[in-house]
């Protein structure tokens, strides 16, 4: 499996690649702010024909440059409906501007083919399978896909902005909620092996393990309700 990632744009957002190997059909997850040029580079380098673009969630900062990448390809681009008007309201995601000179840069709107996201609804795309989970708390309609392993290659769990290493999205935009990440958490992540790999929103790579062990949120929803909650630090726009 061939995964080429890369950060983006001014809130340096990761935006992935993803195909069975160099040479075939690819899924690209949240190009974002200034993400078009890196996708279009990651694309020539590893010889990919993109199939679709799907989102963790609608901020702007994971899918700016979502109508520019699917126009180029002429591929659908999945969001789960609760977060779908941000794409073409992104200030009203935010509860405020995010300033002219940046809006000035955007191609805000949805491409010509939206399709939408469901809780546990298997996505078969580019000859790779992945489980969608609805994952609320940062947005309402955050999502989070996970891949299978196969023999000596771990599973993949491309988490948005739900978990980071050591830590986890912020919760104080509109639409986010501290009882529903923590929830998500506990839904989302715990169930999974320790050997699974988290490609964040944000942020270098770490496992389920790692997180688990050492991640503040984690460890307080792992340790169940009344656990006290470390005061940490969090992500994302």
């Amino acid at each position: 499996m061939l995964i080429a990632g890369f950060p983006a744009g001014a809130w340096g957002t990761n935006c992935y690649l993803v195909a069975p190997a160099a040479g075939e059909e690819c899924v690209i997850i949240d190009p974002g702010h200034q993400a078009a040029q890196g996708v279009e580079e990651a694309i020539r380098k590893h010889r990919l024909k993109p199939v679709a673009v799907v989102l963790t969630h609608g901020h702007i900062d994971h899918v700016a440059s979502v109508v520019p990448v699917c126009g180029a390809h002429d591929v659908p681009a999945w969001i789960h409906p609760a977060d779908r008007f941000m794409m073409s309201d992104p200030e009203k995601a935010l509860g405020r501007s995010i300033g002219m000179p940046l809006m000035g840069e955007l191609t805000v709107g949805e491409p010509d083919d939206v399709r939408e996201l469901a809780d546990g609804a298997a996505l078969e795309l580019a000859g790779l399978d992945f489980s969608v989970a609805h994952a609320p708390g940062h947005t309402k309609g955050s999502v989070t896909f996970r891949m299978p392993g196969a023999a000596d290659i771990p599973p993949v769990f491309f988490s948005g902005d739900l978990l980071f290493a050591g830590s986890i999205g912020r919760t104080d935009l509109p639409g986010g909620d501290m009882a529903e990440m923590l929830d998500s958490l506990a839904r989302v992540c715990l169930p999974l092996d320790d050997s699974t790999v988290v490609l964040s929103g944000h942020g270098p790579q770490t496992t389920i393990g790692r997180e688990r062990a050492t991640n503040p949120y984690l460890r307080q929803v792992a340790a169940g309700p009344g656990a006290e909650l470390d005061d940490a630090p969090r992500r994302g726009m």
